[in-house]
């Protein structure tokens, strides 16, 4: 893509996301000597995100913030269009891309989230700056999910591959550390408990840094497929799926094409050898070619 390898993509977006971060929390903390400012309650000592974010910073905050997540549903997409080219190892179900196809819808309704908090500070619009912040963590949780989902299928079928296996866990280990930071985020809060909150609320935000590092490890295989063409890949669709023609009880994909087509002659022959209104003639039945699953 425009000459840029695609592992690129996520390590820029979380630096810039990482740089947000330490741009906001020095200068809160060491540029101005952690001060208490709006909106921040009464006995508490560590300013949020949106806190900082609400004041001077607020400009950098909406362009970085931005930067990030447009950047990261990059990624997203740009994982479905290399899956759908060949360059990553292809979907073997519908349901694969289903899945892989709301991830997307997830991350993008999270990016929105976060665009619109980082727009509606702290001070100004209190309650829809929190809509939005919980559009923002439960999108990005449930993309989390889909797309973990999807690899945990994909592994299945491309057993020999150990990157999917460790894409997997390294995502499964994000979706169950941020939601349990979450569900503390949300009951520190309800219980007044600011500056835990507020701490617990900057490891949600650096956690989520290496979530957006985690996917240039999926793209190292179309880096190594970047000069060639996809024929590796075809051929292990099509080991995969020749493995799920034996999970529905057939010796191979040749068999079960061979079952369909004298189904589907047995219902149209009319004719005696081939002969008779075009019904009996020989139609021979096409190979199926694995398609690049978009």
């Amino acid at each position: 893509m425009f000459g840029i390898s695609y592992w690129i993509i996520p390590i820029f977006s979380g630096i810039v996301w990482l740089a947000m971060l330490l741009a906001m929390l020095l200068t809160w903390a060491v540029a101005d000597g952690a001060p208490v400012i709006t909106p921040m309650d009464p006995g508490q000592t560590i300013a949020y995100i949106s806190d900082i974010g609400a004041h001077e910073l607020q400009p950098l905050f909406i362009a970085m913030g931005t930067v990030t997540v447009v950047t990261f549903n990059i990624v997203f997409i740009s994982e479905r269009w290399l899956r759908h080219s060949g360059r990553l190892h292809g979907n073997t179900s519908v349901f694969q891309k289903v899945l892989s196809s709301l991830a997307i819808l997830c991350s993008i309704a999270g990016g929105i989230g976060l665009i619109c908090l980082t727009c509606l500070n702290d001070v100004k619009h209190h309650t829809a700056h929190d809509v939005c912040l919980a559009i923002f963590i439960g999108g990005f949780i449930l993309s989390a999910i889909f797309i973990c989902w999807e690899y945990q299928r994909l592994g299945f079928h491309y057993r020999q591959h150990s990157i999917l296996r460790i894409s997997f866990w390294l995502k499964l280990s994000f979706i169950i550390l941020e939601l349990g930071l979450a569900i503390a985020f949300g009951v520190c809060s309800q219980k007044d408990y600011w500056n835990t909150a507020a701490v617990l609320e900057w490891i949600i935000a650096l956690v989520y840094t290496f979530y957006v590092w985690s996917f240039a490890i999926d793209f190292v295989p179309a880096v190594r497929s970047k000069h060639f063409s996809s024929t590796d890949t075809e051929v292990e669709l099509a080991m995969a799926m020749e493995g799920e023609s034996r999970q529905r009880g057939f010796a191979g994909v040749e068999q079960e094409q061979r079952a369909y087509a004298n189904t589907g002659s047995a219902g149209g022959s009319g004719g005696v050898n081939g002969h008779g209104n075009g019904h009996g003639r020989y139609n021979p039945v096409e190979p199926i070619i694995p398609s690049r699953n978009f």
